[in-house]
């Protein structure tokens, strides 16, 4: 077992933080030291927000960074809610980046780190809006410096990937050390890892390609009592694939499917490009036979790739059957396919002497 220092004098928490390579633009502004009410008569920030708000009324359409103006005129961090709520209702509601950034640090403001959580569980299940790690990491901050709330600080940086479709960037740079340390302090703080939890930390060995040890990881989750998904499987069938270890890759597709976990297209485009990056072109096209008989269309490059492999290992009897599948599923070759096949074909089929295939394909003057 590899060993990791846990940090001292600090908690790992902090030491995720610390270790983030994450710049946040816009940092949370600082809790004003007197109350907002004491600061501005209510009467003033009612005209203000009244005023701040008065385009949300109107039908004109509003871009972006106008609304993000409209937020930051806010004079009162507890109408942010209910101007949001109104904003949600316009037929030009398209939230960015900026936007929900802006809107959580000034909930953070207000202290109304529940508000948070509903913005955060919108966001989820509306999955419009792309967002980076420079956004998650301002969320955890928010969680974990400002409302104490460490548990679902560490429940939103493993509910990135599979949550908000995001890696986090820990991960992705090769620095586990802290997001190990993250998986060793849950029981700490009587958090429970799940799936998403491994997941995450095996998608950042198979980048780095630790695929033994992101193994090791499944076989702790099946100890801890933890079913694995068809995410976690797929991780550590690219893993394998980038390997080149493409039988492996097959009997862990068997393995997936005899625990009751169902495959979907992704993990059989990674063993189709596992076989066809192999060059092995006869049993690419079996499987993608299997594929297709059991519901799952390829896709357009694998049929590129095979059809590569098909001209240059002359199968072309199979040529047939790829063209009429291509074109069930709408495909149409490209130029530079149909000049691979052609060319196949002449060679194959024909001697010519004074002709040149090129000139035949490229329908020039002979």
């Amino acid at each position: 077992m590899i060993s990791r220092p846990f940090p001292s004098k600090k908690s790992v928490f902090n030491y995720v933080l610390a270790h983030s390579r994450a710049t946040i633009p816009n940092p949370i502004p600082k809790i004003l030291p007197c109350s907002l009410s004491a600061a501005f008569p209510s009467s003033s920030i009612s005209s203000q927000n009244s005023d701040s708000t008065y385009k949300l009324t109107h039908k004109d359409w509003l871009s972006p960074n106008e609304v993000i103006k409209i937020f930051e005129n806010l004079r009162d961090p507890h109408s942010i809610i209910s101007v949001w709520n109104q904003y949600s209702k316009r037929k030009d509601y398209k939230p960015n980046e900026a936007l929900y950034t802006q809107v959580i640090n000034q909930l953070a403001q207000a202290k109304n780190f529940d508000a948070i959580e509903d913005i955060m569980r919108k966001i989820k299940l509306d999955k419009s809006c792309r967002l980076s790690n420079d956004f998650f990491h301002n969320v955890i901050k928010v969680y974990g410096q400002l409302a104490g709330r460490i548990k679902k600080a560490m429940e939103t940086l493993f509910d990135m990937p599979k949550g908000y479709n995001c890696w986090p960037r820990l991960c992705e740079n090769g620095d586990l050390e802290a997001a190990f340390n993250v998986l060793d302090e849950f029981p700490k703080q009587r958090c429970e890892p799940n799936v998403r939890t491994f997941s995450t930390l095996m998608h950042g060995l198979c980048e780095k390609g630790k695929v033994e040890a992101a193994f090791g990881l499944l076989e702790r989750m099946e100890k801890e009592g933890i079913d694995a998904d068809t995410i976690t499987f797929n991780i550590l069938i690219s893993g394998l694939r980038k390997q080149g270890k493409v039988v492996e890759g097959l009997e862990l597709l068997e393995r997936m499917k005899f625990k009751g976990c169902e495959p979907n297209a992704g993990s059989y485009q990674e063993i189709l490009y596992g076989l066809l990056d192999a060059e092995k072109y006869v049993e690419g096209k079996e499987f993608m036979v299997r594929m297709i008989g059991e519901g799952v269309d390829p896709s357009f490059v694998s049929y590129k790739k095979l059809i590569h492999g098909i001209c240059k290992e002359r199968l072309l009897r199979d040529l047939d059957w790829v063209l009429k599948q291509m074109a069930r599923q709408g495909f149409v070759p490209k130029m530079g396919m149909w000049v691979e096949m052609v060319q196949s074909v002449v060679s194959v089929s024909y001697s010519f002497n004074h002709v040149s295939v090129s000139k035949i394909v490229n329908c020039e003057n002979i």
